[in-house]
Protein backbone atom coordinates (compact mmCIF):
# COMPACT_ATOMS: atom_id res chain seq x y z
CA UNK A 1 0.00 0.00 0.00
CA UNK A 2 2.81 2.37 0.96
CA UNK A 3 4.76 1.42 -2.15
CA UNK A 4 1.77 2.10 -4.41
CA UNK A 5 1.29 5.51 -2.78
CA UNK A 6 4.94 6.40 -3.39
CA UNK A 7 4.65 5.46 -7.07
CA UNK A 8 1.42 7.48 -7.31
CA UNK A 9 3.08 10.59 -5.86
CA UNK A 10 6.15 10.07 -8.03
CA UNK A 11 3.98 9.75 -11.16
CA UNK A 12 2.06 12.94 -10.39
CA UNK A 13 5.35 14.76 -9.72
CA UNK A 14 6.80 13.64 -13.06
CA UNK A 15 3.64 14.70 -14.93
CA UNK A 16 3.69 18.14 -13.27
CA UNK A 17 7.39 18.56 -14.09
CA UNK A 18 6.72 17.66 -17.74
CA UNK A 19 3.86 20.17 -17.92
CA UNK A 20 6.04 22.85 -16.31
CA UNK A 21 8.88 22.12 -18.74
CA UNK A 22 6.55 22.41 -21.75
CA UNK A 23 5.04 25.62 -20.39
CA UNK A 24 8.49 27.16 -19.81
CA UNK A 25 10.13 25.81 -22.95
CA UNK A 26 7.40 26.46 -25.52
CA UNK A 27 8.08 30.23 -25.89
CA UNK A 28 11.78 29.51 -26.44
CA UNK A 29 10.99 26.85 -29.05
CA UNK A 30 8.51 29.16 -30.80
CA UNK A 31 11.09 31.96 -30.76
CA UNK A 32 13.70 29.64 -32.32
CA UNK A 33 11.32 28.45 -35.06
CA UNK A 34 10.23 31.99 -35.90
CA UNK A 35 13.83 33.11 -36.27
CA UNK A 36 14.05 30.91 -39.39
CA UNK A 37 10.91 32.33 -41.01
CA UNK A 38 10.49 35.31 -43.33
CA UNK A 39 9.13 38.30 -41.44
CA UNK A 40 5.75 38.17 -43.22
CA UNK A 41 5.14 34.52 -42.32
CA UNK A 42 5.45 34.88 -38.54
CA UNK A 43 1.82 35.97 -38.09
CA UNK A 44 0.40 33.74 -40.80
CA UNK A 45 -2.78 31.82 -39.93
CA UNK A 46 -2.87 28.94 -39.40
CA UNK A 47 0.62 29.14 -37.91
CA UNK A 48 3.33 26.87 -39.27
CA UNK A 49 5.86 25.04 -37.12
CA UNK A 50 8.47 24.45 -39.80
CA UNK A 51 8.43 27.12 -42.47
CA UNK A 52 8.27 26.09 -46.12
CA UNK A 53 10.45 29.14 -46.75
CA UNK A 54 13.06 28.15 -44.17
CA UNK A 55 15.78 30.79 -44.18
CA UNK A 56 18.82 32.04 -42.26
CA UNK A 57 18.25 35.60 -43.49
CA UNK A 58 17.58 36.98 -40.00
CA UNK A 59 20.91 35.65 -38.69
CA UNK A 60 22.75 36.80 -41.81
CA UNK A 61 21.35 40.32 -41.39
CA UNK A 62 22.53 40.39 -37.79
CA UNK A 63 26.06 39.12 -38.45
CA UNK A 64 26.68 41.43 -41.39
CA UNK A 65 25.49 44.51 -39.50
CA UNK A 66 28.36 46.13 -37.53
CA UNK A 67 25.97 47.92 -35.17
CA UNK A 68 24.27 44.68 -34.11
CA UNK A 69 27.63 43.00 -33.63
CA UNK A 70 28.64 45.96 -31.48
CA UNK A 71 25.67 45.30 -29.17
CA UNK A 72 27.02 41.82 -28.44
CA UNK A 73 30.58 43.07 -27.96
CA UNK A 74 29.33 45.70 -25.52
CA UNK A 75 27.30 43.16 -23.55
CA UNK A 76 30.22 40.74 -23.30
CA UNK A 77 32.67 43.46 -22.31
CA UNK A 78 30.45 45.04 -19.66
CA UNK A 79 29.28 41.73 -18.21
CA UNK A 80 32.79 40.26 -17.93
CA UNK A 81 34.22 43.42 -16.33
CA UNK A 82 31.32 43.53 -13.85
CA UNK A 83 31.85 39.87 -12.94
CA UNK A 84 35.58 40.39 -12.33
CA UNK A 85 35.13 43.55 -10.24
CA UNK A 86 32.19 42.09 -8.29
CA UNK A 87 34.15 38.96 -7.35
CA UNK A 88 37.27 40.90 -6.30
CA UNK A 89 35.40 43.44 -4.17
CA UNK A 90 32.93 40.96 -2.68
CA UNK A 91 35.66 38.45 -1.77
CA UNK A 92 37.59 41.11 0.16
CA UNK A 93 34.45 42.49 1.83
CA UNK A 94 33.08 39.03 2.65
CA UNK A 95 36.36 37.97 4.26
CA UNK A 96 36.20 41.03 6.50
CA UNK A 97 32.60 40.35 7.50
CA UNK A 98 33.29 36.66 8.07
CA UNK A 99 36.57 36.85 10.00
CA UNK A 100 36.61 40.21 11.82
CA UNK A 101 34.49 42.11 14.31
CA UNK A 102 34.67 45.87 13.80
CA UNK A 103 32.59 48.92 14.76
CA UNK A 104 29.51 49.34 12.58
CA UNK A 105 29.57 45.79 11.24
CA UNK A 106 25.89 45.15 12.01
CA UNK A 107 24.87 48.54 10.64
CA UNK A 108 26.71 47.92 7.36
CA UNK A 109 25.16 44.45 7.09
CA UNK A 110 21.72 45.97 7.60
CA UNK A 111 22.36 48.56 4.90
CA UNK A 112 23.50 45.86 2.46
CA UNK A 113 20.35 43.83 3.07
CA UNK A 114 18.17 46.96 2.82
CA UNK A 115 19.66 47.91 -0.55
CA UNK A 116 18.48 44.55 -1.90
CA UNK A 117 14.89 45.46 -0.99
CA UNK A 118 14.83 48.69 -3.05
CA UNK A 119 13.26 48.27 -6.53
CA UNK A 120 15.81 49.39 -9.16
CA UNK A 121 13.24 51.50 -11.02
CA UNK A 122 12.92 53.73 -7.94
CA UNK A 123 16.59 54.66 -8.32
CA UNK A 124 16.46 55.38 -12.06
CA UNK A 125 15.85 59.15 -12.04
CA UNK A 126 18.20 60.09 -9.16
CA UNK A 127 20.85 57.74 -10.49
CA UNK A 128 20.56 59.16 -14.02
CA UNK A 129 21.00 62.65 -12.57
CA UNK A 130 24.09 61.51 -10.66
CA UNK A 131 25.66 59.85 -13.71
CA UNK A 132 25.14 62.99 -15.82
CA UNK A 133 26.58 65.19 -13.06
CA UNK A 134 29.81 63.20 -12.74
CA UNK A 135 30.22 63.04 -16.53
CA UNK A 136 29.74 59.29 -17.08
CA UNK A 137 26.58 59.47 -19.19
CA UNK A 138 26.78 57.37 -22.37
CA UNK A 139 29.96 55.53 -21.32
CA UNK A 140 30.89 51.99 -20.35
CA UNK A 141 31.69 53.31 -16.89
CA UNK A 142 28.07 54.31 -16.31
CA UNK A 143 26.78 50.78 -16.91
CA UNK A 144 29.65 49.05 -15.11
CA UNK A 145 29.25 51.22 -12.01
CA UNK A 146 25.47 50.77 -12.06
CA UNK A 147 25.60 47.00 -12.31
CA UNK A 148 28.24 46.83 -9.59
CA UNK A 149 25.85 48.60 -7.22
CA UNK A 150 23.19 46.00 -8.04
CA UNK A 151 25.39 42.91 -7.83
CA UNK A 152 27.65 43.67 -4.85
CA UNK A 153 25.01 43.38 -2.05
CA UNK A 154 23.93 39.91 -3.18
CA UNK A 155 27.52 38.82 -3.85
CA UNK A 156 28.72 39.96 -0.41
CA UNK A 157 25.85 38.21 1.36
CA UNK A 158 26.39 34.98 -0.59
CA UNK A 159 30.17 34.82 -0.23
CA UNK A 160 30.06 35.84 3.45
CA UNK A 161 27.67 32.97 4.07
CA UNK A 162 30.01 30.62 2.20
CA UNK A 163 33.09 31.80 4.12
CA UNK A 164 31.17 31.30 7.38
CA UNK A 165 30.95 27.58 6.57
CA UNK A 166 34.76 27.34 6.41
CA UNK A 167 36.57 26.86 9.76
CA UNK A 168 38.90 29.60 10.94
CA UNK A 169 41.50 26.87 11.49
CA UNK A 170 42.31 27.16 7.77
CA UNK A 171 43.39 30.79 8.21
CA UNK A 172 45.31 30.03 11.39
CA UNK A 173 47.17 27.13 9.78
CA UNK A 174 48.49 29.43 7.04
CA UNK A 175 49.53 32.11 9.55
CA UNK A 176 51.27 29.56 11.77
CA UNK A 177 53.37 28.63 8.73
CA UNK A 178 54.34 32.29 8.33
CA UNK A 179 51.73 33.32 5.77
CA UNK A 180 49.58 36.45 5.95
CA UNK A 181 45.81 36.74 6.08
CA UNK A 182 45.95 37.89 2.47
CA UNK A 183 47.78 34.67 1.57
CA UNK A 184 45.26 32.61 3.55
CA UNK A 185 42.40 34.24 1.67
CA UNK A 186 43.69 33.85 -1.89
CA UNK A 187 45.64 30.58 -1.52
CA UNK A 188 43.25 28.62 0.71
CA UNK A 189 39.77 30.09 1.13
CA UNK A 190 39.19 31.21 -2.45
CA UNK A 191 40.13 27.84 -4.05
CA UNK A 192 37.92 26.01 -1.53
CA UNK A 193 35.06 28.42 -2.26
CA UNK A 194 34.99 27.91 -6.04
CA UNK A 195 31.37 26.61 -6.12
CA UNK A 196 30.11 29.67 -4.27
CA UNK A 197 32.18 32.04 -6.41
CA UNK A 198 30.95 30.41 -9.63
CA UNK A 199 27.37 30.79 -8.41
CA UNK A 200 27.91 34.49 -7.68
CA UNK A 201 29.72 34.98 -10.99
CA UNK A 202 26.87 33.40 -12.95
CA UNK A 203 24.27 35.51 -11.15
CA UNK A 204 26.33 38.64 -11.82
CA UNK A 205 26.80 37.81 -15.50
CA UNK A 206 23.10 37.09 -15.99
CA UNK A 207 22.04 40.33 -14.32
CA UNK A 208 24.51 42.40 -16.35
CA UNK A 209 23.71 40.62 -19.61
CA UNK A 210 19.91 40.82 -19.31
CA UNK A 211 19.48 44.28 -17.77
CA UNK A 212 17.50 46.64 -20.01
CA UNK A 213 16.13 49.65 -18.13
CA UNK A 214 19.41 51.28 -17.05
CA UNK A 215 21.17 50.22 -20.26
CA UNK A 216 18.55 52.21 -22.16
CA UNK A 217 18.46 55.23 -19.83
CA UNK A 218 22.22 55.66 -19.38
CA UNK A 219 23.20 55.46 -23.06
CA UNK A 220 22.18 57.49 -26.10
CA UNK A 221 24.29 56.06 -28.94
CA UNK A 222 24.61 52.54 -30.30
CA UNK A 223 28.34 52.67 -29.54
CA UNK A 224 27.61 51.81 -25.89
CA UNK A 225 24.25 50.01 -26.05
CA UNK A 226 23.82 46.35 -25.15
CA UNK A 227 21.89 43.40 -26.60
CA UNK A 228 18.54 43.98 -24.78
CA UNK A 229 18.47 47.58 -26.03
CA UNK A 230 19.54 46.44 -29.49
CA UNK A 231 16.59 44.05 -29.66
CA UNK A 232 14.17 46.84 -28.75
CA UNK A 233 15.62 49.03 -31.52
CA UNK A 234 14.34 46.52 -34.10
CA UNK A 235 10.84 47.81 -33.33
CA UNK A 236 10.48 50.54 -35.96
CA UNK A 237 7.86 53.23 -36.26
CA UNK A 238 5.96 51.47 -39.04
CA UNK A 239 7.31 47.90 -39.06
CA UNK A 240 8.88 45.40 -36.70
CA UNK A 241 11.71 43.10 -37.76
CA UNK A 242 10.19 40.16 -35.90
CA UNK A 243 12.45 37.46 -37.35
CA UNK A 244 15.57 39.47 -36.46
CA UNK A 245 14.18 40.13 -33.00
CA UNK A 246 13.72 36.39 -32.53
CA UNK A 247 17.20 35.66 -33.89
CA UNK A 248 18.86 38.25 -31.64
CA UNK A 249 16.89 36.91 -28.67
CA UNK A 250 18.15 33.40 -29.38
CA UNK A 251 21.74 34.63 -29.76
CA UNK A 252 21.34 36.71 -26.61
CA UNK A 253 20.09 33.71 -24.65
CA UNK A 254 22.95 31.42 -25.66
CA UNK A 255 25.67 32.77 -23.30
CA UNK A 256 23.47 32.36 -20.21
CA UNK A 257 22.29 28.93 -21.37
CA UNK A 258 25.83 27.71 -22.04
CA UNK A 259 27.04 29.07 -18.71
CA UNK A 260 24.36 27.16 -16.86
CA UNK A 261 24.98 23.94 -18.82
CA UNK A 262 28.73 23.97 -18.16
CA UNK A 263 28.65 25.24 -14.57
CA UNK A 264 25.33 23.80 -13.35
CA UNK A 265 27.04 21.60 -10.76
CA UNK A 266 28.91 24.51 -9.22
CA UNK A 267 25.89 26.81 -9.41
CA UNK A 268 23.63 24.48 -7.44
CA UNK A 269 26.37 23.66 -4.92
CA UNK A 270 27.13 27.34 -4.43
CA UNK A 271 23.49 28.30 -3.93
CA UNK A 272 23.00 25.67 -1.22
CA UNK A 273 26.33 25.54 0.59
CA UNK A 274 26.37 29.18 1.61
CA UNK A 275 23.07 28.88 3.42
CA UNK A 276 24.20 26.24 5.91
CA UNK A 277 26.79 26.79 8.60
CA UNK A 278 28.72 23.78 9.82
Amino acid sequence: MVGERKWYIKGITIILLIIGTIFAGFPVLWMLLNSFKPNAEIFAWPPTWISENFTFDAYVEIFKNPEKIRFFINSYFISIIVVILTLIVSILASYSFSRFNFPGKKVINTIIVSVQAVPPIVLLIPYLSLIVTIGLYNTYGALILTYLLFTLPYAILMITGYFNTLPKDLDEAVMIDGGSRFRALWSVLVPVSVPGLVSVGMYTFMLSWNEYLFALALTKTNEFRTVPVGISLLMGQHAYEWNQMMAMSILGSLPVLLLFLFFQKYFIAGMTSGSVKS
